[in-house]
């Protein structure tokens, strides 16, 4: 639960709602501004026994990591941790800081070792690529990833954390997954009679290799679409395979100029991360989902690896994307309209490393 802009009392009052109806898994970051002392505080009281807690840290602080670690358990006020990540295993360099003589691993096995830590797993914002090489390695338990219906690159690695045994944490399906908490109401006719944010847990929760997913409230009373999907286990119901289908057709608005994201356009010459550029023109011109398409696209060249890439007017046609596209699309036109739908002042990141 990140609730870094949120205020303390709202904070307390939310978990406490959250641990009312049954949530029983609560995952924070030390980056998350003052994340984890406002949970440390809402979750002060209850007994422990009765919920699991995560926190996570970059790999690149391996000189202070176990200071960090220490504080982080002071923050929340806890004498251990349930589960915890490398926070944002994104690239090489990454991975690096964790495997290296002196790495943050290495730190690590001695907190596990002294059980202040009992379960290690990581996170990533990073390409399939990075994902799939670090869970190879063996050396954790679970893995925070990115899938939702309206991004599911990342199903590979869902499959094969299956493979592996390991635990799947959903990042964000909420916020991260279409800001679904404020939906366009185009998208909220075609999931009727669910929300979107229903539809969307749903279609997470009925891959069977999906452990548990972030419900991201920041107030006592969002929770009820969640509540609504935890109704439901197992596979999709008929109703929801038909609200999936229907969403399914939408792409077809598009015609022959949707992207369908096999990433065989990269790498670009420019450094534009050419297929989410396309998948958020995608989900701007088949569910309108334009505002949540300039949240993410304001991010590119403001969030280093966390959202690599720069915004597509770095394009300079020099169309070496072109003959690896197999819809041979034009990728610089596509790229160009994609800008003027989204193009904006840039934002400023809500977290920190």
């Amino acid at each position: 639960m990140q609730l870094p802009d949120v205020a303390e009392d709202q904070a307390v009052a939310t978990v406490h709602r959250a641990m009312e109806i049954g949530i029983n898994h609560y995952e924070t970051a030390r980056g998350y501004a003052n994340s984890e002392e406002l949970l440390g505080r809402a979750l002060k009281g209850f007994d422990r026994s009765r919920f699991f807690l995560t926190t996570k840290i970059t790999p690149k602080h391996y000189q202070n990591y176990r200071k960090y670690i220490e504080e982080s358990l002071t923050r929340l006020q806890t004498d251990y941790l349930d589960n915890f990540d490398l926070h944002g295993i994104n690239n090489d360099e990454q991975l690096n800081y964790t495997f290296m003589k002196g790495g943050v691993l290495e730190t690590v096995r001695k907190a596990m070792s002294e059980g202040l830590i009992r379960h290690l797993g990581f996170s990533s914002h990073g390409p399939l690529e990075i994902i799939l090489k670090t869970m190879e390695t063996g050396e954790f338990e679970s893995v925070n990833l990115h899938y939702y219906y309206f991004n599911q690159r990342n199903l590979q690695a869902i499959k094969r954390a299956g493979e592996l045994k390991m635990g799947v944490l959903i990042i964000s399906p909420t916020d991260k997954g279409g800001q679904l908490h404020k939906a366009p109401q185009y998208l909220m006719e075609l999931t009727k009679p669910y929300h979107p944010i229903t539809i969307n847990l749903r279609f997470c929760l009925s891959n069977p290799e999906v452990t548990t997913v972030t419900v991201g409230a920041a107030h006592p009373d969002e929770f009820n679409p969640h509540i609504e999907a935890a109704k439901y286990s197992g596979a999709l119901t008929e109703g929801e395979q038909e609200i999936i289908e229907r969403l399914n057709l939408q792409y077809k608005k598009l015609g022959g100029t949707l992207c369908t994201l096999c990433h065989k356009c990269l790498p670009c010459p420019e450094q534009i991360n050419i297929p989410e550029v396309l998948r958020l023109r995608n989900l701007a011109l088949a569910f309108n989902m334009v505002e949540f398409g300039k949240y993410r696209y304001k991010m590119f060249e403001n969030a280093d690896h966390w959202f690599w890439g720069k915004k597509a007017t770095f394009c300079t046609r020099c169309n070496e994307c072109l003959p690896r596209c197999p819809e041979r699309l034009n990728i610089p036109d596509l790229l160009a309209q994609a800008h003027a739908i989204f193009s904006l002042d840039k934002g400023k990141r809500k977290w920190s490393d």
